[in-house]
């Protein structure tokens, strides 16, 4: 079955997402976007080829022209939308998801996801599925192979960041793209940065030799290579490459959660402006405290990028993201990129000679838990309702599930937009405390 949500569908490669329903969504899209040309990649999964190779048929056969930039990361994809008269795209990927799945992300004009009401209407005429005759005129498909190159070179030339004090510094990293859409971009970013780099896990075969998300216990390898090459730093990603996590020189993994605050930290320094930020509930309190620090703010949506990149429009924010190693950069486009979070990292590392461990020492200091709940049998709404009443002494938010905050921790239930789970997060200034919130919601359920 299927799941459908703000992040587009996934589904088991070969059972979800056969030819015809393929070719639905296809069709789908063609009516949700206006005329003109379509954007498209895929990360490296096997059955991306197959997937995408069915919905370009079906779009010529409708009359579209779609430019096909091949494996490459999601924010690529995003980055061409943005910079070239495409009306929308689509990425085949299942993202952060184990191999056997696969799916598609749809895009719009201005390059961010689909808005709800769009994927509510793409679904719509998905399930439909109304008669649509082939164009007198097939559209056609052109190869776009320099996607990567102008993507890295844009992200090189970014305003917020300063290319000759970077490349000055020739910072040796060790990066880990777990074979996927980010092999050769995540590689080519870093050199053109004038890093010396060394790539594990580099080649856009597919073959997910680790767990696919960028967590502490899947980087083992990079932890070791970071080590053995005495590097200044070590970079992983997920397979469509839109989140990035960080490794220190003493080849401790930093979380997710630190590279968005990094990013945030080298970007207030060489900005030197009062902005606020955009994050959603589940980022860690380590932003909020750091923009407080430096006279800024901080500003939260629901889970979900299109959530992030709404609020980033509603408020006009220039820089936002999610705990979860995506960084946004409204000067590069609206969406996660690991390759705009690389720049922003090595550029906080080039402001001080101080090595990185050193750099996140001096962030604030809190400790973040992620745990789930599987919802088979379970009514989602249902449980959330029963622990609404937890905490009385706690600031209650229920814009997204519902999530509970005290002045230096809190905790999160809220039902996955991407897979059958309750997700629990929480985050306190140290683990045990984090922990104890955590047992505490589910002594309750």
């Amino acid at each position: 079955m299927l799941i459908r949500s703000i992040s587009g569908v996934r589904g088991i490669s070969d059972t979800d997402l056969t030819p015809e329903t393929v070719k639905r969504y296809a069709r789908g899209l063609h009516q949700v976007l206006p005329e003109g040309v379509l954007m498209a990649g895929c990360d490296s999964r096997q059955s991306g080829e197959d997937i995408v190779s069915v919905m370009l048929d079906e779009l010529v056969r409708l009359g579209r022209t779609v430019i096909l930039c091949g494996i490459v990361p999601t924010p690529t994809v995003q980055f061409m939308v943005h910079n070239t008269e495409a009306v929308g795209g689509f990425i085949i990927t299942a993202s952060h998801n184990p191999i056997e799945w696969n799916g598609m992300k749809f895009l719009r004009g201005d390059s961010t996801f689909f808005h709800l009401n769009e994927c509510e209407k793409l679904f719509a005429l998905v399930d439909d599925d109304p008669v649509l005759d082939s164009e007198d005129e097939d559209g056609m498909v052109w190869p776009e192979k320099n996607a990567i190159q102008k993507h890295v070179i844009a992200c090189a030339s970014l305003s917020c960041i300063d290319l000759n004090r970077i490349q000055d510094r020739s910072f040796r990293v060790v990066v880990d793209a777990v074979n996927g859409g980010g092999a050769n971009a995540l590689p080519a970013m870093l050199r053109s940065l004038g890093c010396d780099v060394t790539e594990i896990n580099c080649e856009p075969n597919g073959n997910f030799t680790r767990g696919t998300e960028p967590l502490p216990e899947n980087l083992s390898d990079l932890v070791q290579n970071v080590i053995d090459q005495k590097a200044d730093a070590g970079f992983a990603v997920d397979p469509d490459a839109d989140r990035l996590a960080v490794v220190s020189e003493r080849g401790k993994p930093l979380g997710e959660e630190y590279t968005l605050v990094l990013a945030a930290d080298g970007y207030m320094k060489d900005v030197d402006k009062k902005e606020t930020f955009v994050t959603n509930l589940s980022t860690s309190l380590a932003l909020d405290k750091l923009a407080e620090e430096n006279g800024c703010k901080v500003v939260r949506s629901s889970v979900g990028e299109i959530n992030v990149v709404n609020k980033m429009n509603e408020i006009n924010a220039n820089f936002g993201g999610e705990g979860n190693g995506g960084v946004i950069l409204r000067e590069a486009h609206l969406g996660r990129d690991s390759l705009v979070a690389v720049a922003m990292v090595l550029n906080r590392m080039s402001q001080t000679n101080k090595p990185l461990s050193a750099i996140h020492q001096g962030l604030p200091q809190f400790e973040i838990i992620k745990d789930k709940i599987n919802l088979e049998g379970i009514d989602p709404e249902a449980l959330i309702e029963k622990v609404s009443t937890a905490f009385d002494d706690a600031e209650k938010n229920t814009l997204d599930g519902i999530k509970f905050t005290w002045d230096d921790q809190w905790v999160h239930l809220r039902r996955s937009n991407t897979e059958h789970i309750i997700r629990i997060y929480a985050e306190a200034p140290v683990k045990h405390q984090a922990e104890e919130l955590i047992r505490k919601i589910k002594d309750l359920i």
